[in-house]
Formats: structure tokens, C-alpha cells, sequence
């Protein structure tokens, strides 16, 4: 496993800066943002495909500090029920592909997305239970016309142009939030669809990372390093549904937290083994969204955790019989 950190942390600063400072601080792998909510500060698809000059000087920036990159990024909505939002981000998308062929690069990383009700929707809507019978209906059509369509399209257009993986990142709001819809949109699909596996969305919903691990095994392609903070009290007055700001922490059931500030070591050890158990050996991405920490703080004592945590040499065979 390698140590990596997802570049938009530091979106406000020159993309050599930030490939300088971490490299300083021990990273190997870097996973950057091309578009859609991430932005694209530091890998502009519309600049990076049409100057050759300036593609060329990016490869070189990355390769003169030592660093691999682990996927391009664009989260998004692209089955959006607003056309001309589903369109931006399935631009997004297609571009990411087009760039990740030319940098050599096997995967990207986004969402799966979540239309909305019917046609005439203006937004998304995110079932999360199955009665009144509506919400059944509303679910089936989704998955049927919407979600499962636009996927075997986008993994055709990614398979011609040298992309077979397209890692989704589990989060509540979009039809891939746990491990039954990732692998129902997978087998529906195909073996290109993977998780992009973050803990973090999974630890506030009351899933447990380590068995999620184990169901999805070689179906994770990457993984981001977030942790979350149970608030105990205020979950056991109002449940994980929480609605209110991400900055009114006291109030709030949970919060993201650098890694090691939402559970400890012997959480984090597990989640590590269990990864290796399955046959995961790529990239550590931190994500760092901790309110209470900056930057550089937060990104830190990141590195500063896992660097305990990670796995990075082979087993080799069982010597001690």
C-alpha cells in the first residue's frame, strides 16, 4: 500500500507547491481532481487535452517529484434531472476518461449519481425506504431507465479509450451509498464498476468498514483515509439523518475527522488488515474535511497516523512453520 493524499486539500496554492509539499511530508500517490465537485485547479481536461506543451510540463511537474498519481477525480451527478447539469458533469466525466488515457492512467474515480422522481423533476431524489409503495416505484425507475443505462454507456466510452475502472465513492444523497447498491449496480454493469471505499460515509450510517470490506473484496479500486466522529448524545435524540450545517459541530450527530480523531489505531489496523486480507495493495488517499483542524494540521497528523497504520511490505510465505 502507498501513502496518498487527494491534491484538492490544497486547490488554493500552484499545483508544483503542493506537489513539493508532499512530497516533503512522505506521500507517494496523489489523486486529483479534474472536475465536477472537486473543480479542476490543478488538471484543467480542457487545457491538458488541447496543449500538448502544457500536458507535457504536467507530466514532468508529477514525475520531478517522485510522485504517482492513483486516479483522476470528477465527482458529479451526471443522471442530475436537470439536463443541462447532468450534462456538465457527464462532460466532466467523459474528459476525465479522454485525460486519464493520455497521462496512462487505468481509473477514475466520481459518483454514481441520483436522478430525480420522473422526467419532470428538478431535482434529485434519494429513496431511503421502501413504503408508501412510491418510493418502491420511484427506486425501480431510477435504476432501470436512468442509472443503469447511463453507466453501461459511460463504461463502454471509458473501456475504448483504456479506462476499466470506475471507482464510486459510497455517499448517502446518490443510488450508490452501501455496499447492496454498489454491487447491485456492478453486477448490473459490469466488472469495470468498483468502490472508491470511504469510511467515513460508512461509519455514520452504522455500517461497519471492516465487514463492508470483506463483501466487496476485489470490487474496491481505491480508498479514501476520512474518519467521523460519533456524536453519541445527539445521535441517540435524533439518529445519523442529520441535516443541519457541517460548521454547527456541537449540534451535529457526527463530523468528519482526520483520521485517528474519529476512531483509534486498533480501528484503523483493522480496516488496513482487512484490505490486504482481500488483495488490496494501491493507493491511501487521504481526504482531509475536518473542520476543527487547517490544512496543513489536519493533512499532517494524517500522515503522521497512517504512516503507523499502513501495510506496505509483501508477507512473503508463512515462515515461522
Amino acid at each position: 500500500m502507498k501513502l496518498g493524499v487527494f491534491t484538492t486539500l490544497l486547490s488554493n496554492v500552484p499545483f508544483e507547491d503542493a506537489l513539493k509539499y508532499f512530497k516533503s511530508l512522505g506521500i507517494e500517490m496523489i489523486e486529483i481532481g479534474c472536475g465536477g465537485y472537486p473543480g479542476n485547479a490543478h488538471a484543467n481536461p480542457e487545457i491538458l487535452l488541447n496543449d500538448d506543451a502544457k500536458l507535457a510540463e504536467f507530466k514532468e511537474l508529477v514525475a520531478k517529484y517522485g510522485l504517482q498519481i492513483s486516479a483522476l477525480s470528477c465527482h458529479g451527478n451526471p443522471v442530475h434531472p436537470d439536463k443541462e447539469i447532468a450534462a456538465g458533469f457527464d462532460k466532466a466525466i467523459k474528459d476525465t476518461i479522454l485525460l486519464a488515457e493520455k497521462l496512462g492512467i487505468h481509473q477514475i474515480n466520481t459518483f454514481s449519481g441520483c436522478p430525480g422522481d420522473s422526467e419532470g423533476s428538478k431535482y434529485p431524489n434519494w429513496v431511503v425506504c421502501p413504503w408508501p409503495d412510491d418510493f418502491t416505484e420511484i427506486l425501480k425507475w431510477q435504476w432501470e431507465e436512468k442509472l443503469i443505462p447511463y453507466w453501461k454507456e459511460t463504461v463502454a466510452f471509458a473501456k475504448a479509450h483504456g479506462v476499466d475502472k470506475i471507482a464510486l465513492e459510497l455517499h448517502p444523497g446518490f443510488c450508490v451509498y452501501n455496499t447492496d447498491s454498489l454491487m447491485k449496480l456492478r453486477e448490473a454493469v459490469g466488472p469495470e464498476i468498483g468502490a472508491n471505499f470511504d469510511p467515513s460515509h460508512l461509519i455514520w450510517q452504522g455500517m461497519d468498514p471492516v465487514a463492508c470490506i470483506r463483501k466487496m473484496g476485489d470490487a474496491i479500486f481505491h480508498f479514501h483515509a476520512k474518519d467521523t466522529r460519533m456524536d453519541k448524545y445527539n445521535t441517540a435524540v435524533n439518529g445519523v439523518l442529520d441535516t443541519k450545517s457541517y460548521g454547527d459541530i456541537p449540534k451535529r450527530s457526527w463530523v468528519f475527522r482526520t483520521v485517528g480523531y474519529g476512531n483509534d489505531y486498533s480501528y484503523w489496523k483493522d480496516m488496513i488488515s482487512a484490505l490486504r486480507e482481500v488483495g488490496y495493495d494501491y493507493a491511501i488517499s487521504i481526504e482531509h474535511e475536518d473542520s476543527l483542524m487547517s490544512q496543513n494540521e489536519g493533512l499532517t497528523k494524517a500522515v503522521g497516523f497512517l504512516k503507523d497504520v499502513l501495510i506496505t511490505e509483501s508477507a512473503g510465505e508463512a515462515w515461522w512453520f
